[in-house]
């Protein structure tokens, strides 16, 4: 646990503990998975380095260097995050913002970059593991607001991190009242990813914060936006506590909605009857089944992916058990450099197997929803390790995608595309079983 914990992030709390984790279920626990590090996180030679650092008692400087080094190689911003997601006002990037999709903007606020406890798969892991330059965040809310004034294609602001729920309401507030006023009616949904609903549901019942953040909310509804929360649910046990129901009720009544997601990954949520459970859950409280993930290619990606053929046979099998209310979810879904491929099944074409997919949401608004096919593959976890099928020697994307990225990062693709095809004969087996 302290070779694993000195790479990735590790953060907990007593909700999590006292109310979430079934101690008689020990290592096997979903949420024990969820929350604590385990052995199988880092590979075999990083493991065993660490453990000889720490049991030789190395001075932390030396410890460190050597978890930064495994950490530049875990993919800590993948999909282009600080690349090619950054906008520029004023000649100058905009810290802590991404604005990948025309009509939606994410902004990162400095005093939300931390959670109630750390999810183990976390794509922003590196958000939390102290190394300034991996970091990505702003506490400029006034570049976000002439960001936005200026820019009226976006309709649609999500505050992420880290978790913004971690702020305390006053704080918030000095991002989103602002964009209540004239200025700003072309931001018309205003939106909170967070996993506090999840790991302390008490920020939303407990206290004059509390009571203030629904105030908060009744405000956005009345200034003609649509308050949401996106609440990220891994299991149907964070949604068992009496608190966590009533932080729900909680927001409803102020006028928010709530949207849930969270990438199906191995040791937590690999099972229909989870997801089924999850999304039948979701629907009686009132909160939208929304998105279904593809564990990214970043952190501890090979401790939790699951091959995309199995994720697949895991969602159909879910989605075929529930009801019609429960189908407002969309997946499986890879969030990729291009944008957000949905796997939409697989079928056999002029004699060849293969995946069928769809860009659900792109860096170019012409390539939605415009289905695509790969070579079928039961091992492949991630879109670098697909090939295009029927003999094609690039998706219909590629070469535009190609020409909007800088010189620096085409040499990285290009360094990855390597990487991957040397892993191919490589890659772990038995995923399927």
């Amino acid at each position: 646990m302290l070779a694993v914990s000195a790479v990735l992030p590790f953060r907990t709390n007593a909700y999590v503990i006292e109310e979430l984790i079934d101690w008689d279920n020990i290592p096997d626990d979903p949420i024990y998975q969820l929350t604590f590090p385990q052995n199988g996180m880092l590979a075999d030679k990083d493991f065993a380095w660490m453990v000889d650092l720490i049991s030789r008692g190395v001075p932390n400087s030396e410890l460190n260097e050597a978890a930064n080094d495994i950490r530049i190689r875990m993919n800590p911003h993948p999909a282009g995050q600080i690349e090619h997601n950054v906008p520029h006002y004023g000649g100058e990037p905009v810290s802590g913002m991404q604005h990948k999709y025309w009509d939606t903007a994410l902004f990162f606020p400095s005093q939300g970059q931390t959670c109630h406890a750390f999810c183990t798969y976390c794509f922003r892991w590196a958000q939390f593991v102290g190394m300034e330059d991996l970091k990505f965040s702003s506490h400029e809310a006034n570049r976000l607001h002439a960001y936005l004034k200026k820019h009226k294609e976006v309709h649609e602001l999500l505050f992420t991190g880290g978790d913004p729920m971690v702020m305390k309401t006053e704080v918030l507030r000095r991002y989103i009242e602002p964009l209540l006023g004239p200025d700003y009616d072309h931001i018309r949904h205003i939106r909170i990813g967070t996993k506090a609903l999840a790991w302390w549901p008490h920020r939303f019942i407990d206290g004059d914060d509390a009571d203030d953040f629904q105030r908060l909310l009744e405000e956005i509804r009345a200034a003609g936006k649509l308050p949401a929360i996106v609440a990220h649910y891994s299991h149907p046990v964070e949604m068992s506590t009496s608190a966590s129901r009533e932080a729900i009720r909680r927001i409803q009544d102020a006028g928010g909605t709530i949207r849930t997601q969270a990438p199906l990954i191995r040791h937590v949520n690999d099972s229909s009857s989870v997801w089924a459970e999850m999304w039948t859950t979701q629907t009686s409280l009132g909160c939208i089944p929304y998105y279904v993930f593809v564990e990214r290619d970043t952190g501890a990606k090979n401790y939790f992916e699951v091959p995309l053929a199995r994720v697949l046979r895991i969602f159909h099998k879910a989605y075929r058990s529930v009801s019609g209310h429960c189908r407002t979810v969309r997946g499986p879904i890879m969030s990729a450099l291009p944008g957000k491929i949905h796997i939409d099944g697989v079928a056999e074409i002029n004699n060849e197997k293969v995946f069928v997919l769809r860009m659900l949401r792109g860096r170019k608004p012409e390539w939605e929803r415009k289905p695509f096919f790969a070579r079928y593959d039961d091992k492949a976890t991630w879109l670098s390790y697909l090939r295009p099928a029927f003999g094609k020697s690039k998706f219909f994307y590629e070469d535009e995608l190609h020409s909007m990225l800088s010189d620096e990062f085409r040499k990285t693709i290009s360094m990855d595309k390597k990487r991957v095809g040397e892993e191919q004969v490589g890659r772990p087996s038995g995923f399927e079983n």
